[in-house]
């Protein structure tokens, strides 16, 4: 305080000293040139604001940091208004009318202020504003603008402050936080005084309500979840404005400054007041580091963000965990308990304000005898039951309210909340884990009425399921510093169990048709729910997860209530809850070994429709971004691909007679298509075996017209739209020479396009017959007349040698700024046994424009034949997986050869010459003044 007084006292000696040297009959404003006070004006914002980070960076925290910027900003606000009130436009004949007073609104009435916050101001007047007054707002206004400041702000009288407060619940949330400034104190003291009679004559519902209904709409623009991987700090779902909100309804009902006046007024509870202060200071220490990381009103911690200030808050790796996990699960454990706090504080400000309900909690002898009883038709405890006395109740509640179809009431939530912990001494207790097992699966004789996710999210929420089950207690708040995962891992485990839930009511039978047939038809739904609620459990420990869930499971399982079948299912499940996607999109499924292999792994359809469901419920809770139509046509056609071998329909002898089956159906469609019977044999003697088993018969009859309507021209490009897939099919028909697939590849870079798979056949005749599957950067098909037109050129440039890829390409946008803190460490893997007939080359690396035509033009120089390329991109990793030959049609088996392979595409995944790298994580700094304004523990 004492060094905020001499800052403003300088300020003030400094105009005194600059109006003391006479009046300037150039200037207009009475003597003082308004440039030279602007000057001194701007010097002390410069010290305000260096003073303030220096207080930050040496530890002060980030609420008492506000606090201080919001102090020292009253300094000089009332020094610009007593200068220009005093001198500028000195007063004349005193008249109340000209009654002026200045108020902070907004965040600034709160007395807080972040870095590159707006203050909001109130120019208060008794009436119509007298023309004194209106030079002074514009004088000051302009001032202000003119420091670099962003001023909200409104001139209103004392009339106009009650009537915009009754129409618009944003004013009168902004009068809510006015603070007096300067000018008349009294004005100021008559609008308090008619505001809070207006605002206790209005009630509380109406101003509670357009909270709630502001707040969901706030949430719905800026994430309605807690636990985005990339959270708005400020406006998010368990942001600072939702501690705001509750702040506003409190001051609004009962005059609270915050909440230890709640806890003093006996509304919330001590450790209810500390974990909202707790919160709040950790909360503000982010969004200061925000600011001062951007140089900007930054409220969104975004990747390329979060490895900066997890540093700079002291966050250091531990073991496999990277010091940026470690601050995000911080941040989400904190949003976890904003969550908390509004949906039990805000119901007891509410009965505050509304008062105790006016009937007797209803009861039957069901209910009575379970605990419990009905208070305005919401499940709470019977009168002289506790949670703190029988922990086993708070499993109860939660089946009554399942079971009634009634809600938990607020005081019940808050019950929870508050004795979550107990739920520690229900491990090893029978019935808890019974119940908890009915809750997640939901009941045996009814799956329709399975709402696990709802449970799980409110064991969740309540801190309960982290107790009853630790392992889950350690992916709470858990994220993958990656941009293909966007909830944390236990928010996205609870949807994983919801897209079950919808699968079971038949919600997503147009999405997902096989996946919604098949759960209906499932024997073992409590192993399979035990599985999707585990198979992420052990994620961000030091190992494979899959396997370390897998051991977790077989422990867990008969805790739960699991037979032994079950848990062995369970725990199968678990372990390989990956396989069937990692096969789907990054192998060969024409390739009958790959079929094969997978069928050998699952040995029973049970297991198989099991796999199937939980996959697709694992990547639909991913991300809405994550599965499309496409994705959905592969794990499909994978799926009924190894249920015809388990229902004994495919072995190895028998490709030959596929292929035959194949041949015929192509005839038969070339035939209904129009062919004479020499175009058909003609047509029918191109194909090796592979481009027979390739493609349907409808696709066979396309290539045939396209290969008849090409007759000798040295390029054909066609494309199909597939909007059942979301993919454009892309057809190139011209000569075989080396680098063909990397030239086109390039060309479909270029021209925007990304590619989702491609297969690569030579046909008999010496011409290759290439296929892409494209979409274009949305995820969805790539159909816009123009851009195929103009994709078409660039092909057949490319091909001629006009076009220089890679200049091209490196022409294409840059990688997200946002994006480039994450790194991906190349890799390249060769396998000779996951196909028969071909190599196998797995390339992991930064995904970018391009990616696929500098792998593929590095395997050409390296003399080695793509039969088939399977991409798939998980975020900014992309993950490229090709069949290939040696140039004698062979696998590749030379070890030296091999190891050259291996090299090209390392050097191949190196980010080109006039592109960026992603950033580096940045060193774990952390020293006792940053760790304090971390709000607690690093």
């Amino acid at each position: 305080m004492a060094e905020q007084d001499a800052l403003v006292s300088q300020l003030q000696q400094d105009l005194a000293a600059l109006s003391a040297k006479g009046s300037d009959p150039g200037s207009l404003d009475g003597g003082v040139k308004r440039d030279r006070a602007l000057a001194l004006f701007r010097r002390h914002l410069g010290r305000i604001q260096a003073d303030t980070k220096q207080r930050f960076e040496q530890g002060l925290g980030g609420l008492d940091a506000a606090k201080h910027l919001s102090g020292q900003m009253d300094g000089m606000v009332r020094t610009l208004l007593g200068w220009t009130t005093a001198t500028v436009f000195p007063p004349g004949i005193s008249s109340s009318g000209e009654a002026l007073a200045l108020a902070a609104t907004g965040g600034y009435g709160r007395g807080v202020l972040a870095p590159f916050s707006d203050i909001d101001l109130l120019f208060l007047t008794p009436w119509k504003e007298p023309p004194r007054t209106e030079q002074v707002v514009e004088f000051m206004l302009y001032f202000l603008w003119d420091l670099g400041l962003k001023v909200g702000h409104a001139t209103r009288s004392l009339d106009e402050c009650i009537a915009q407060a009754r129409a618009d619940a944003t004013i009168r949330t902004s009068l809510v936080d006015a603070r007096f400034l300067g000018g008349d104190g009294a004005l100021f003291q008559e609008f308090r005084q008619r505001f809070r009679t207006d605002c206790a004559e209005n009630g509380a519902a109406a101003f509670i309500g357009a909270k709630r209904a502001e707040r969901e709409e706030r949430h719905r623009k800026f994430g309605d979840n807690a636990f985005l991987v990339e959270p708005n700090v400020k406006d998010g779902k368990g942001g600072l404005r939702d501690l705001q909100t509750l702040y506003w309804i409190g001051r609004y009902v009962t005059g609270a400054d915050g909440p230890e006046s709640l806890a003093e007024d006996g509304l919330i509870g001590a450790d209810e007041a500390r974990a909202w202060r707790r919160a709040a200071a950790f909360l503000w220490s982010v969004r200061f580091h925000l600011h001062y990381a951007t140089g900007r009103a930054e409220e969104r911690l975004t990747f390329d963000l979060q490895p900066v200030i997890g540093a700079a808050m002291g966050y250091t790796r531990h073991g496999p965990t990277q010091g940026v996990e470690r601050f995000m699960k911080h941040y989400f454990l904190t949003a976890r308990e904003v969550r908390r706090l509004t949906l039990t504080v805000e119901p007891a400000i509410e009965r505050a304000a509304l008062g105790a309900p006016a009937v007797q909690p209803e009861t039957t002898p069901s209910l009575s005898a379970a605990g419990f009883a009905l208070l305005e038709g919401q499940v709470v405890l019977a009168e002289g039951r506790s949670f703190a006395d029988e922990p086993i109740l708070m499993f109860r509640a939660l089946r009554v309210s399942r079971d009634t179809g009634k809600d938990l009431h607020p005081l019940t939530l808050r019950a929870l909340v508050r004795h979550g912990r107990n739920s520690t001494q229900l491990r090893n207790d029978p019935e808890a884990n019974a119940i908890f097992l009915d809750l997640l699966a939901g009941p045996q004789d009814n799956p329709a009425k399975a709402d696990g996710a709802k449970w799980l999210g409110t064991m969740n929420l309540a801190g309960m399921l982290g107790r009853f089950i630790p392992d889950w207690g350690r992916i709470v708040g858990q994220m993958q510093f990656d941009t293909y995962h966007v909830f944390t891992v236990d928010e996205h485990t609870i949807e994983a169990v919801r897209v079950l839930n919808d699968l079971e009511r038949g919600n997503l039978a147009d999405v997902t048709p096989v996946a919604s047939a098949l759960i209906g038809q499932v024997q073992s739904r409590r192993a399979l729910y035990v599985a999707m609620m585990l198979h992420d459990i052990a994620k961000g420990r030091d190992g494979d997860h899959s396997e370390m869930g897998a051991v977790i499971t077989q422990e867990l399982g008969p805790r739960l209530g699991l037979t032994a079948e079950e848990t062995e299912t369970a725990s199968w499940l678990v372990l390989h809850h990956l396989v069937l996607s990692q096969t789907a999109f990054k192998r060969d499924i024409d390739d009958p070994k790959t079929v094969l292999d997978l069928a050998e792994l699952v040995q029973s359809p049970e297991r198989l429709r099991l796999l199937e469901v939980l996959t697709v419920a694992d990547m639909r809770a991913v991300s809405t971004k994550v599965w499309n139509n496409w994705k959905a046509t592969l794990l499909r056609e994978i799926y009924w691909r190894v249920a015809e071998v388990l229902a004994g329909g495919l072995n190895v002898p028998e490709r030959d007679a596929r292929v035959a089956r194949a041949r015929a159906s192509a005839e038969a469609a070339l035939s209904a298509d129009g062919l004479g019977p020499d175009e058909i044999a003609e047509f029918m003697a191109l194909g090796y075996p592979a481009y027979w088993l390739g493609f349907d018969p409808s696709t066979h009859a396309r290539h045939a017209r396209i290969v008849r309507e090409a007759a000798d021209a040295p390029l054909t490009v066609r494309t199909t739209i597939m909007a059942d897939r979301g993919v454009t099919e892309v057809t190139v028909y011209a000569a075989d020479h080396p680098g063909l697939f990397s030239k086109v590849a390039g060309a479909l870079a270029v021209a925007g396009a990304s590619i989702v798979d491609a297969r690569i056949h030579t046909m008999t005749n010496g011409m290759a017959l290439d296929t892409f599957w494209i979409q274009d950067a949305a995820g969805g098909s790539f159909d816009t007349p123009h851009r195929i037109a103009r994709m078409s050129v660039l092909i057949e440039q490319a091909l001629s040698g006009r076009l220089r890829i890679a200049e091209e390409i490196r022409k294409s946008r840059p990688p997200s700024p946002r994006t480039r803190a994450i790194h991906v460490p190349p890799r390249v893997v060769i396998d000779n046994h996951a196909s028969a007939t071909h190599t196998v080359v797995e390339v992991n690396g930064r995904d970018r424009p391009g990616f696929l035509h500098d792998v593929t033009a590095a395997m050409s120089e390296a003399g080695v034949q793509i039969a088939s390329a399977h991409v798939t991109t998980y975020g900014v990793r992309a993950v490229d997986v090709f069949y290939v030959k040696d140039v004698f049609g062979l696998k590749i088996e030379n070890e030296r050869k091999l190891s050259s392979l291996k090299e090209a595409l390392l050097a191949a995944l190196e980010p080109p010459p006039g592109t960026v790298a992603a950033a580096p994580l940045p060193p774990a700094g952390g020293g006792a003044a940053r760790r304090r304004n971390a709000a607690g523990p690093a």
